[in-house]
């Protein structure tokens, strides 16, 4: 069973996840009495929630605070715990959410599902440790009904994925590409990539946000690692106070590192290491590590978003994998 408010984004999960259960609609909305009809079935149960983090994110400090409404959505994942008593919760956010409005949040999830008697083990997972090419870090809790203490997935000791592992073998493309469906390119994949590929001839979309001449002209100046410090004074002229431009705008990626951030990558305007464009859907979700097979439905802006807000899938995998060989 799964719950998506963003029309979008549930479109995007009923193509990839035909036969789950999938409601659509403000969680807020759903009675509780469906909850408790539906069946959990014989096998052991997980509960996986991730509440909207924009208001935990330090890039967000304004709405950092306990009177902002959505913060208090993790009750009703509380709420859907409450009433299926899974053997298992998987609750995450971004690292933020220790630290908001002192810490309320989180001490408010520990104490409720303390009360309902799970064990809980919490913290910090960066996704570069865990065979993801990008520089994620967040923040996960983890919990059994079953009186017995588990322990968040260990750094896998492996040296990180990078930017050219990633995209390496992707075809290159224009500023504005449109065509979703593409053949790869001539560049072996990467391990990494032959993992995501599995064996497909074609991956979808390679769509591309067009940027206007004058971006492009500031795209040319940077270099792999450099930032909109690299642009000359002439091609910024519109931005009244430049000195308010964070780290990560127009920030080139480079081939032999992880990835910043995969979020807000069209705003940000992040830049293709080598190609003097913005970023694909493809490549985001490939930095992200979806599968190839992993189809985004909607406009371009919204595949984008939906990358950008997702939980890296390897990284998500590695918790379940961790959790599953401490239940068994």
């Amino acid at each position: 069973m799964a719950v998506e408010k963003d029309t979008h984004a549930a479109s995007t999960y009923r193509k990839n996840h035909p036969t789950t259960n999938l409601i659509v609609g403000d969680i807020r909305d759903i009675p509780t009495q469906t909850i408790a009809s539906t069946s959990k079935g014989s096998k052991p149960t997980v509960v996986f929630g991730g509440p909207p983090c924009q208001g935990f994110s330090y890039s967000n400090s304004r709405n950092r605070t306990a009177t902002n409404e959505t913060n208090w959505l993790f009750e009703e994942y509380l709420r859907f715990v409450k009433v299926w008593k899974p053997d298992f919760v998987v609750f995450e956010n971004v690292r933020g959410i220790v630290d908001t409005a002192g810490g309320i949040f989180l001490t408010s999830i520990k104490q409720q599902l303390q009360a309902l008697n799970y064990t809980l083990t919490y913290g910090v997972l960066n996704a570069r440790n865990h065979g993801v090419p990008q520089d994620r870090a967040r923040f996960f809790l983890i919990g059994t009904i079953h009186n017995r203490t588990l322990s968040l997935p260990k750094e896998t000791g492996e040296q990180t994925p990078t930017v050219n592992d990633a995209l390496g073998d992707l075809p290159p493309l224009p500023n504005g590409a449109s065509r979703s469906w593409l053949p790869y390119g001539d560049q072996t994949p990467s391990r990494y990539a032959a993992e995501l590929r599995r064996n497909s001839v074609q991956s979808p979309n390679h769509l591309v946000t067009r940027n206007a001449d004058y971006i492009l002209q500031r795209y040319g100046h940077v270099p792999q690692g450099g930032n909109w410090e690299n642009i000359p004074d002439f091609l910024m002229q519109n931005y009244s106070d430049r000195t308010r431009c964070h780290t990560k705008i127009y920030h080139r990626l480079r081939l032999d590192s992880p990835s910043t951030v995969i979020g807000n990558y069209r705003k940000n305007m992040l830049i293709h290491p080598t190609q003097d464009r913005g970023l694909s859907v493809r490549e985001a979700a490939r930095i992200q590590s979806f599968p190839d097979c992993y189809e985004f439905t909607g406009s371009i802006g919204f595949q984008q978003q939906q990358v950008g807000n997702a939980v890296p899938p390897l990284l998500a995998r590695i918790v379940f994998s961790t959790l599953i060989k401490q239940a068994t």
